[in-house]
């Protein structure tokens, strides 16, 4: 079973570079029905947050109405990058398969260890300046969240 989907996996990843496009692919099921199967569309849709497992769970969660993907499985054919790891979480996802590592991948040109070297920093000490003003009603949208009491906590 879980071999199965991750083969769809790959086998999307192999089509979507056959199609010029990044070597990824991305399935989510939820008992046993395939909710969402994406290819990498970083190239194609001109945006480098299109990996496949972020497109998956955005059509996953269309797919179910739903912010969370509680009970769901991703299938993907490469370790997940630093940025797909976060929205995994988000998600809550139950698990994650994945056929290739990160080493593989960082064999291939995709080598994401800069990134996951740099979230282990303090924000002033990353490669890209990121500074931080005081302002002073910064924690105002944090306050108007706490007290809404239509708000949909995530």
């Amino acid at each position: 079973m879980h071999r199965g989907y991750l083969q769809q996996a790959v086998e999307l990843a192999i089509e979507n570079v056959k199609c010029n496009g990044g070597p990824y692919g991305a399935l989510i099921v939820r008992q046993g029905e395939i909710i969402a199967a994406c290819a990498n569309g970083v190239t194609r849709d001109l945006d480098p947050t299109a990996h496949a497992e972020v497109l998956a769970i955005r059509h996953a969660c269309r797919n179910l109405q739903d912010y969370q993907l509680t009970g769901c499985v991703l299938y993907t054919s490469c370790e997940p990058c630093p940025m797909c790891l976060g929205a995994i979480y988000w998600a809550r996802l139950e698990s994650v398969y994945y056929a290739c590592s990160r080493d593989d991948a960082a064999a291939a040109g995709f080598d994401d260890r800069f990134i996951y070297e740099q979230i282990a920093l303090l924000p002033g000490r990353r490669s890209i300046p990121m500074h931080y003003l005081e302002l002073a009603d910064a924690g105002l949208p944090f306050n108007v969240w706490q007290q809404n009491v239509a708000k949909k906590p995530y």
